[in-house]
């Protein structure tokens, strides 16, 4: 069994203006070792590996107290770069990447390889030539051991998210004298084949010695690849348990300190109307990455529908061209009427509402307040909130207040204010944001693209138990689409499987396992 001590992290305490985010946490990780760091969203995760990785907010916020020590050495860690020379690496759950730069240019960024030439022969070294042939053969190497298949001299720009986080993990595992690998959210943006692929990866890297911390929200991949488990409930360090020692339910209820399910629980399909209120036919999205090759499909009014499938195969390009986000083409009928593709003002006016799997991108004005990121788009197609003053409007100030303010508190939102720019949120409040601007619309179908990708097991249950509240209390039919299979069978009536672009079938919720995962690869018709 590990034995020896690879990092401790000793009595960690961190205030923010006076409010204390970390109080007294221990940490330890052994060499080898995979360490899995679990909380909801607030709990003081990020806080923790900031310390640890030398984030300068640390440092301009007043530092910390307590202690790091790295194989035994006490250390203070001032910056990344210090972190990198002692082997720390981090995967962060954004994204990092320079679009213009190809794969192999972001995996060995700042670590250039050169070569001399009879220029720096004669002025000095910095007017070496990049060595692209021995850069490529690295990057190629790390894209091996991550088991992807895309050329390394790829440009990044337009390439899926799944991939990207692959290429963000494969230039921290190119690094030299790696001793300690930081994992946050890695899977957040993968499917089911894809995060198998890096839990196997991982697994391979803690069994050279490295040691792993593995901070995720889905605790079924942490109860699979962990060694023991941390768990911080605000701030505090509520317990470390071998994995062998607990379960996923006790996990859950130990993060949010009350019991916690995500189960199904009805188990037959709801009765809906038979009026079809959304009808798509040979829809085809040019989505990078996702495209959508003839995809067909109709919705009842009162309906929950999933759309699901492995990355790539199209199922994030179906909303996306619905919307206008992609160039689109095909039939598609809403309400009753000719829906316009290629245009998002006319489908918002028409009364579809959006929740981007791109909450960055797409979703959220980062730079605005959560009032403002709440009812913009209610103020720009609908002229709500909105007051005529002669020749221009004004801003109904209170009533946006007001509505901004419920909406905090139905969904939970975690912030200072209602003012509070949207940008300075966690990743699981902006995505609370973003359903409460789409709810503002008052739609009469709502597109959910990951609808909780990166938020803590707390925070899913309440966005996935506030859709089947809209659908049973409001009406509202929602077609949702997942990632994550067991998200759409706690919510949906039926689940849509996209491959290569087209419909591979439709399974209801109860289905087993091995009729989703054939249906996925697409050789369900040839099992049979």
């Amino acid at each position: 069994m590990l034995e020896e001590n690879l990092l401790r992290l000793v009595n960690i305490t961190k205030e923010y203006s006076g409010n204390r985010v970390l109080d007294d946490i221990n940490l330890e990780i052994k060499k080898g070792e995979i360490h899995a760091l679990v909380g909801e969203n607030g709990a003081g995760k990020s806080t923790l590996m900031n310390i640890l990785f030398g984030m300068p907010v640390i440092r301009e916020s007043g530092g910390y107290q307590g202690s790091i020590l790295v194989e035994g050495k006490e250390t203070e860690i001032g910056s990344p770069h210090e972190a990198m020379g002692l082997g720390i690496g981090m995967v962060h759950q954004e994204f990092m990447l320079i679009p213009g730069f190809t794969i192999t240019e972001n995996i060995k960024v700042n670590r250039e390889l050169t070569i001399p030439n009879i220029v720096s022969k004669v002025f000095g070294k910095k007017y070496e030539g990049l060595d692209s042939k021995k850069m490529n053969a690295d990057a190629r190497q790390a894209l091996d051991t991550m088991g992807m298949g895309i050329e390394e001299y790829t440009l990044v720009a337009g390439l899926p998210v799944g991939h990207m986080q692959f290429v963000e993990i494969a230039r921290e595992i190119d690094k030299t004298g790696l001793k300690l690998l930081v994992f946050d959210e890695p899977t957040a943006v993968l499917t089911e084949s894809e995060t198998q692929s890096l839990l196997i990866a991982i697994k391979k890297f803690a069994a050279q010695g490295i040691g792993i911390i593995f901070i995720s929200h889905r605790l079924d991949e942490v109860m699979q690849i962990a060694d023991r488990i941390t768990i911080l409930r605000d701030g505090e360090h509520v317990v470390t348990k071998a994995t062998g020692d607990t379960s996923l339910y006790e996990i859950a209820e130990l993060m949010v300190g009350r019991q916690v399910t995500l189960e199904r629980t009805n188990s037959g399909v709801r009765q809906v109307g038979s009026e079809i209120i959304l009808s798509i036919k040979d829809l085809e999205v040019n989505m990078p990455g996702e495209q959508v090759k003839g995809f067909d499909l109709e919705v009842r009014q009162g309906e929950i529908v999933g759309i699901g499938g492995l990355a790539g195969q199209g199922k994030l390009g179906v909303a996306n061209g619905i919307m206008g986000i992609y160039p689109a083409r095909g039939q598609v009928t809403f309400a009753g009427r000719p829906h316009v593709l290629n245009n998002p003002r006319d489908a918002l006016a028409s009364g579809l509402a959006f929740l981007s799997e791109d909450r960055k991108g797409v979703g959220l004005l980062l730079n605005e307040s959560i009032e403002l990121n709440t009812v913009f788009t209610s103020m720009q197609i609908h002229n709500e909130f909105l007051s005529n003053l002669g020749f221009t409007r004004i801003m109904r100030s209170r009533l946006i207040r007001n509505h901004t303010l419920k909406m905090i508190q139905d969904l939970d939102i975690r912030c200072t204010s209602s003012k509070q720019n949207v940008g300075s949120l966690s990743g699981g409040n902006q995505q609370k944001v973003c359903m409460a601007r789409a709810l503002t619309q008052k739609p009469k179908l709502l597109l959910v693209s990951e609808p909780t990708r990166g938020i803590d097991v707390g925070a899913k249950k309440l966005i996935l138990d506030l859709l089947k509240e809209l659908n049973k209390e409001r009406g509202m039919t929602i077609v949702m689409t997942s990632s994550e299979l067991a998200e759409l069978r706690n919510v949906c009536d039926r689940i849509v499987i996209v491959c290569s672009g087209k419909v591979e079938g439709i399974l209801p919720p109860d289905a087993s396992n091995a009729e989703f995962g054939l249906m996925m690869s697409g050789t369900r018709a040839d099992s049979q």
